[in-house]
């Protein structure tokens, strides 16, 4: 039945669970230097991702209208607390939307009403060309990046092992987890994970 469930969601939305990567997306090894970019938030506001050296940088690829992206969003859903816990303690998370004009979560105005809807107090980076998530190599929305105080990639992957909350069992927040181990000054244990969601709409 939750098979279906998912199924008949990801069809109908134009998502897969595990999307296929466009070619000319990058590969990014763990342990390299994160790509540096510049993006503008919804309000107009210039990020860098050198105006956070010395800090542990979550990077989360975003769309609002993915249905995976409402899932870990909503009530009870991982990201409906982890990003504030985790700023609490130092970490900066920043949201990526590399949907391009015309296609599913593109847009200022459907961003704004998704952020202030699940109370994201952390910015909403427009990349519309999509130059960034194709550096960063994202794939599927959500697609995590964790990034340690020097700069470099110590995460990548799925935000957890519970797509849509189908499975039953050990819930492992992969991301939290590496974060958590970034600021223990532990290596991170799970570095890598295969990323779900739907695909980034280049």
């Amino acid at each position: 039945m939750v098979a279906w469930m998912v199924s008949a969601l990801v069809l109908g939305t134009g998502c897969s669970a595990t999307a296929k990567a466009p070619d000319e997306l990058a590969s990014i090894e763990v342990g390299a230097a994160a790509p540096a970019f510049t993006l503008r938030d919804l309000t107009g506001t210039e990020h860098s991702l050198a105006d956070y050296a010395g800090k542990v940088v979550v990077l989360e690829w975003f769309n609002p209208g993915c249905p995976y992206v409402k899932d870990v969003h909503n009530p009870g859903g991982v990201l409906e607390k982890m990003p504030a816990v985790l700023q609490e303690q130092g970490v900066v998370w920043l949201a990526i939307n590399s949907g391009a004009p015309g296609k599913q979560g593109h847009g200022v105005e459907a961003n704004k009403t998704a952020k202030a809807g699940w109370s994201m107090d952390y910015p909403v980076l427009v990349d519309e060309d999509g130059s960034v998530g194709k550096a960063y190599g994202a794939k599927t929305t959500p697609h995590m990046y964790v990034i340690d105080a020097a700069g470099v990639l110590q995460y990548e992957g799925a935000v957890d092992n519970h797509p849509l909350r189908e499975k039953s069992g050990d819930h492992k927040p992969y991301a939290k987890m590496a974060v958590d181990d970034l600021l223990a000054g532990r290596k991170v244990g799970v570095p890598r994970t295969r990323p779900y969601g739907c695909s980034v709409k280049y």
